[in-house]
């Protein structure tokens, strides 16, 4: 009986921390359309889930705190609560950060776009499946599929750098450019930390799954 209720309240926990995560997926999605379409209507779609991304979070925290006190799990049952709490630190930066890309989209809203987004593009892409494939493999306790979404990280990286060197070549040849680079620069930086997160949590789904703390990378 006792086990039962406690796979119960686990249950429930990782229903939380699914809801969470689908709502950071499209809390993503919604920052980097913004982005590319400058529509600020995504824009306060993005800060209106943010709200509820918060409290979630905050109520799986409260909840996580209380299944270990009344159950007092231990080996991998604690370390599948420990595990899911990292991940939903990951997940509330992760909404932090696809609410700074919505704050550069407002101050370049009203601007003539005078930089092909390419690269950003890409970079937002690849990002987004990296999240997406994240949360499908906590969602399924899949360790490859954790592992297949950490290793886009490096396309991230250097998509990246070559997006920042791009901006710095093209702010040397036309300085009236430069503010809607560094804002755009900005932005591509966000993604990478975006991108860094969600390999955090791959990393926390293969810990959860098999007690192994590695360097997915």
């Amino acid at each position: 009986m006792l086990r039962s209720r406690f796979e119960k309240d686990l249950d429930d926990l990782n229903s939380d921390i699914i809801r969470l995560g689908g709502l950071v997926e499209r809390t993503v999605g919604q920052s980097f359309d913004a982005l590319v379409s400058q529509d600020t209507g995504e824009v306060e779609s993005v800060n209106a889930d943010g709200k509820e991304m918060n409290k979630l979070a905050a109520r799986i925290e409260n909840e996580a705190l209380r299944v270990i006190l009344r159950h007092q799990p231990i080996a991998g049952d604690l370390r599948a609560i420990s595990a899911g709490l990292r991940m939903v630190a990951d997940l509330e930066r992760i909404g932090d950060q696809a609410r700074d890309i919505c704050s550069i989209v407002l101050h370049l809203c009203d601007e003539e776009h005078m930089i092909k987004p390419e690269l950003i593009t890409q970079m937002a892409a690849k990002t987004r499946i990296m999240v997406n494939m994240c949360i499908s493999s906590f969602m399924r306790q899949d360790v490859n599929l954790a592992k297949k979404a950490a290793e886009i990280d490096d396309e991230v990286d250097t998509l990246f750098a070559s997006f920042k060197e791009s901006m710095i070549q093209l702010i040397s040849g036309q300085p009236e450019c430069a503010d809607q680079a560094i804002y755009l620069m900005m932005a591509a930086k966000y993604l990478e930390k975006i991108a860094d997160h969600a390999e955090n949590i791959a990393g926390w789904v293969v810990f959860a799954q098999t007690g192994e703390k590695t360097q997915l990378q």
